[in-house]
């Protein structure tokens, strides 16, 4: 969201000013969700299903904005009924976009251009090119092109809001150079651009020759993440990659000479050249062996979270300091249950250095605490734990044999047994600070959904919404509740993509159901 001043305004405000106006502005937002939050989990508040779509392409939702027809066409949520803001002109199959992160102007921040303090949509197309789109009207801002040497196919935050990383999809040796032995070398490349305004970082080149039998890299606040079939991964500083390694500083619309080509950098067909070539092993920072490359950090201080590296151990997780590498008091944790769909671990994104434990039949939240009188170590303890509503249907069945003999035996169902409400989705809304859990339970041929709000402190049960559509557990599900808003976007067979939106309604009078359905 951007400042409520006009921008000529702001930049004649001092920096210490820009503070005082972020910090205030800031006081008001909290009193104001405050109040969001009291009014989403009074008793007499609804949510109400006011709009149904269907589409044969994937739908995204990101802040309030539903996308569809790979991000050509963008719906918004915010009104009282979702309204088209804008349809982008269709398009040659080469030029749809293929991925896309939502940019949103940071409060108090003093920026070149005018259209900088809105929101943009940056999206990458299937011909390399890298768009900055107006999130409001839908017009391209800014183009890049970024190479054609390579195919770049995925955008993630490297840090949030601040830099993004393109990833490239693998290289892929032909049939023919298979046969001959020929490897290639180069498995992947990692565009890195700080936004607002774009800037050029570089283009990263993963070479087998350099890292190994690599499979597969990434770039997470600043660290390359490096990851081997053996289950090992490795972790670089990329500000030290780029120190060592860049050949060439690029700046985006400069004229550059590379290769024996002249041409202007993100334009076409020059492109951007691959300016960082590790030619040695770089400094180590960490490595640690984990079943299928799953690892985490967070905590304070601190801490990893692997899975032993053996395939017996699915569903064991050590927790461990990041200093040391020393397992943390009561640091394993095990959920004994007995499920088709394995239990997820992960740190919780409140920043409070706790830890998510989710399972077919609960969800743990677990606390990192010094040890008393050793403050060098941790240990794992619950801070609370939220229970699915069951009863208990370990039932003693009996059968009669031929003889007419009656024989008792027991039966046990799976943890996530489909009769049973079993937990599906567990996401945490920042702004109004309650977790959110999705819950499911077959009923006679049919699935039927409710998603409870907690307490994030304390865990307490504040509020349950019943879903009205069906929820089939063999399909793929996606629950958003972004303050006022629950979204349910599902996706069923022969790619038929559904999109279910809710809006809060407070009234204790019975009103009218009234859905706006589209197709």
């Amino acid at each position: 969201m951007g400042p409520t001043r006009k921008p000529n305004v702001c930049h004649r405000l001092s920096r210490r000013a820009l503070g005082s106006f972020s910090r205030d502005a800031g006081v008001v937002q909290r009193t104001n969700l405050g109040i969001l939050r009291a009014l989403v989990c009074q008793e007499s508040t609804k949510f109400k299903n006011v709009w149904i779509t269907h589409s044969k392409s994937p739908i995204a939702y990101e802040r309030g904005r539903i996308y569809f027809d790979n991000y050509r066409c963008c719906i918004s949520s915010v009104a009282s009924e979702p309204r088209k803001l804008y349809e982008m002109p269709k398009c040659s199959k080469s030029e749809k976009i293929e991925d896309a992160l939502l940019w949103e102007c940071p409060v108090g921040e003093v920026l070149p251009n005018q259209s900088d303090y809105k929101s943009s949509l940056i999206a990458l197309t299937a011909h390399n090119w890298l768009l900055r789109i107006s999130a409001t009207t839908g017009k391209v801002l800014e183009k890049i092109y970024l190479a054609s040497y390579c195919k770049f196919r995925y955008l993630s935050w490297d840090t949030p809001q601040e830099v993004i990383a393109v990833k490239s999809a693998q290289n892929k040796a032909s049939a023919a150079a298979r046969q001959a032995g020929i490897q290639q070398p180069v498995l992947l490349y990692l565009a890195v651009f700080r936004v607002l305004p774009f800037s050029l970082v570089g283009i990263l080149e993963i070479n087998k020759k350099i890292f190994g039998n690599v499979t597969d890299a990434t770039l997470s606040h600043g660290i390359l993440i490096v990851m081997y079939s053996s289950g090992l991964v490795r972790l670089y500083s990329f500000q030290t990659i780029t120190e060592q390694f860049m050949q060439q500083k690029l700046d985006l619309g400069c004229a550059c000479r590379w290769g024996g080509t002249t041409g202007t950098v993100g334009e076409a067909p020059f492109g951007i050249p691959c300016n960082i070539k590790i030619t040695d092993p770089p400094p180590l920072l960490f490595e640690v062996s984990s079943l299928e490359n799953a690892f985490q950090i967070g905590g304070h201080p601190w801490h990893y979270i692997i899975t032993p590296n053996k395939k017996k151990q699915k569903g064991v997780f050590h927790i461990c300091a990041l200093k040391d590498n020393s397992l943390a008091k009561n640091g394993i944790q095990e959920m004994e249950c007995c499920s088709l769909e394995s239990d997820w671990i992960y740190f919780h994104p409140d920043a409070s250095g706790r830890i998510i434990h989710v399972g077919p039949n609960q969800v743990k939240v677990l606390k990192l605490t010094e040890i008393e009188n050793n403050s060098s170590q941790h240990q794992i303890s619950e801070d609370f734990v939220i229970l699915a509503n069951r009863e208990n249907k370990n039932e003693n069945l009996f059968t009669v044999t031929a003889s007419g003999r009656v024989v008792k035996k027991n039966f046990h169902l799976l943890d996530d047994d489909p009769e049973q409400e079993t937990f599906k989705i567990v996401d945490y809304e920042d702004e109004l600070d309650l977790l959110s859990v999705v819950a499911v339970t077959q009923i006679d041929a049919e699935g039927k959904a409710h998603l409870d709000f907690h307490c994030n402190e304390y865990g307490t049960l504040l509020k349950s919404i019943p879903l009205v559509e069906s929820w089939d557990v063999t399909y793929s599900h996606e629950v958003y509740f972004d303050r006022d808003l629950v979204l349910h976007i599902e996706q069923k067979p022969n790619r038929v993509f559904s999109c279910y939106v809710y809006q809060m309604v407070c009234d204790t009078g019975e009103e009218e159901e009234t859905i706006n359905r589209s197709h």
